[in-house]
């Protein structure tokens, strides 16, 4: 069993239109028009069990929609969806036992109160048992090292300390998939670090399936095996992050520290160009298109003295900023009146 299956999955919504003006406005008051928008256009996808994806795109561009319509919280349009074998929407209270959920945006824990208390609630909401839920805290509670914070409110710990918390509560009760909206958010670096190690590991050691949402190319990279892209309500792309990255990574980065300062003289290579250059320092970019790394790297060592070489991939960022930019524009609105 997939541990989701999605089949022409659709959500459209109607939104009224406002009139313009005074007479517009009375109109729209007796007789209002409704402008129906596509949130998210029909998508197929399976994901198994285990896996690791990320599922990317801007703004607006569907995705807290079709986690909402995953986690059984809107019903679609059309279409089917199977998360573990349930109907979210219809089975949405039997599948809220198997799953869990973390926004990075918005909290699961009673704000007022220490974290503990939030985890004996769950254990309740959840109906684990006394000894199950001791075993199972005090393990969270160690593996997210969060003895420190547990008697301390919510609402005086750091970002970083509520966050390892809400994933620790979060997998209190053992879910087969959690969805991760935006888990790093506002993040320092070291904290944002310790966060990916924590997922990998559970990831790995318990075989959970993770469906994280980001906008961080540093979690796309560091943690997820595949990559959904969605834009305008439709996923265009659906790939390996691996693959992704060599399809899309058209350039690299060479850096050169010279053993002595170079004349500005051009260099004899086709698809290299020299992006900075200061002193004994020189940057290029490389089309990978049109010449190896190999190759440049061969002419490099013959035509320069060289104390240092670096060669760098681009960003993530720049990498993801890419697909988007490829996509078409949006669907049309269409309007009608009630």
């Amino acid at each position: 069993m997939k541990a989701i299956r999605v089949q022409g999955l659709s959500k459209q919504f109607q939104v009224k239109r406002k009139g313009a003006g005074l007479l517009g406005s009375w109109r729209a008051l007796v007789r209002p028009e409704y402008v129906e928008k596509t949130a998210v256009q029909p998508i197929d996808l399976e994901i198994e069990r285990g896996d690791f994806v990320a599922f990317l795109g801007p703004n607006g561009a569907g995705k807290s929609t079709t986690i909402k319509m995953l986690t059984g919280i809107l019903h679609p349009t059309a279409g089917t969806a199977e998360v573990l074998g349930l109907c979210p929407w219809t089975e949405r209270a039997r599948l809220a036992f198997r799953i869990g959920t973390v926004f990075g945006q918005k909290s699961q824990l009673w704000y007022h109160l220490p974290p503990i208390d939030t985890f004996e609630l769950m254990s309740r909401i959840y109906e684990l048992g006394r000894t199950d839920f001791k075993l199972r805290s005090e393990e969270l509670i160690e593996r997210f090292e969060l003895q420190p914070y547990l008697h301390t409110p919510v609402r005086k710990l750091s970002l970083g300390e509520r966050m390892r918390c809400e994933m620790a509560a979060a997998l209190l009760h053992r879910p087969d998939i959690v969805f991760l909206d935006e888990p790093t958010i506002g993040l320092d670096v070291v904290v944002k670090l310790k966060l990916r190690e924590l997922l990998l590991e559970m990831n790995r050691q318990e075989g959970t399936t993770l469906f994280l949402t980001s906008h961080d190319a540093g979690d796309v990279e560091q943690l997820c095996r595949r990559a959904i892209v969605i834009n305008h309500g439709t996923i265009i792309l659906d790939d390996l992050v691996a693959n992704m990255k060599r399809a899309y990574m058209t350039h690299k980065t060479i850096r050169l520290k010279l053993r002595e300062p170079e004349a500005n003289r051009p260099l004899p290579f086709d698809g290299v160009q020299v992006t900075e250059r200061h002193g004994d320092r020189l940057q290029l970019s490389v089309d990978t298109r049109r010449i190896s790394i190999e190759d440049v790297l061969a002419r490099i060592v013959a035509e320069f003295r060289l104390d240092d070489v670096t060669i760098e991939d681009p960003p993530m960022e720049q990498i993801i900023t890419q697909i988007y930019e490829g996509t078409g524009k949006g669907a049309k609105e269409h309007v009608h009146t009630g």
